[in-house]
């Protein structure tokens, strides 16, 4: 199974290709084509086995159609946050909205989508302070929902939770099932595609991305943006030529805006 045959977007797969990656791993092969049809899914899946890619890519696509203006990505920490907009910069590379915003064209940038991304007590902060809107909300990502209560921040998401809309596509991951979060997940998910990767498949989908030049990349990502200041991340977004410095918007581990005013 290739990329294409889930249903991304040529723009997509051609950033995929670029960075190396071969083949979708099963947590990818099994949720990307749940996500692209709009669907409610619960995830459970160990680390290291491509979760983040797994509705990074579909949503690019999402973003990029228009079917969805703003996303929110609520993460158990900064160090999250940064990886997965390190993602989003790295894979929107070829999306028309970049070449909308090289061309100028305003009525395309006036279109262009909001990614809300941070953990729950960063959003909570800025929500509080008016800071952000989430009232609009289309499509809610929790990744992952386990780390978050390990983090004693339930009680934040919960907050962040009644600020949204009902009506709006749910996207929860989670590294293990919890008797703590299954109330949380009951007000989150609508009759929820489950999908179920288990510790036995999560070696073969770490080599299911065969290119090692690509699992290079990707690690050596994951150890030297921990932590790192929002300036880096939009400083990445610049390097690949990615949103033009005018969107997403990332809220990231010092509730700052990262958009076109900042740059």
């Amino acid at each position: 199974m290739n990329f294409a045959d889930l249903g991304l977007s040529e723009h997509t797969i051609k950033a995929i290709e670029e960075f190396g990656i071969t083949e979708p791993t099963t947590v990818q092969a099994d949720v990307i084509p749940s996500i692209l049809q709009g669907k409610d899914i619960f995830t459970i899946a160990p680390q290291g086995c491509g979760k983040t890619m797994s509705y990074v890519l579909p949503l690019l696509d999402i973003i990029n159609s228009k079917k969805a203006k703003n996303v929110l990505i609520i993460t158990p920490n900064s160090e999250c946050s940064v990886m997965i907009s390190d993602q989003l910069a790295i894979f929107n590379k070829y999306h028309e909205i970049n070449q909308a915003a090289n061309e100028d064209t305003e009525e395309e940038i006036d279109n262009e989508a909001n990614v809300v991304l941070g953990s729950p007590e960063l959003l909570t902060d800025i929500a509080d302070q008016g800071k952000v809107d989430l009232s609009k909300t289309d499509i809610l990502v929790v990744d992952d929902i386990n780390l978050i209560k390990k983090n004693k921040q339930l009680d934040n998401l919960e907050k962040i939770l009644a600020l949204l809309p009902s009506e709006k596509q749910n996207i929860v991951y989670t590294n293990r099932r919890s008797k703590e979060t299954q109330g949380i997940l009951e007000k989150i998910l609508k009759a929820p595609e489950e999908v179920k990767i288990d510790k036995d498949k999560e070696k073969e989908a770490q080599l299911s991305a065969k290119t090692s030049n690509s699992e290079n990349k990707k690690n050596s990502l994951n150890q030297t943006r921990a932590n790192v200041a929002d300036k880096e991340a939009a400083d990445l977004a610049k390097k690949y030529k990615s949103f033009n410095g005018r969107t997403p918007s990332f809220i990231l581990i010092k509730g700052i805006l990262v958009d076109n005013e900042d740059k």
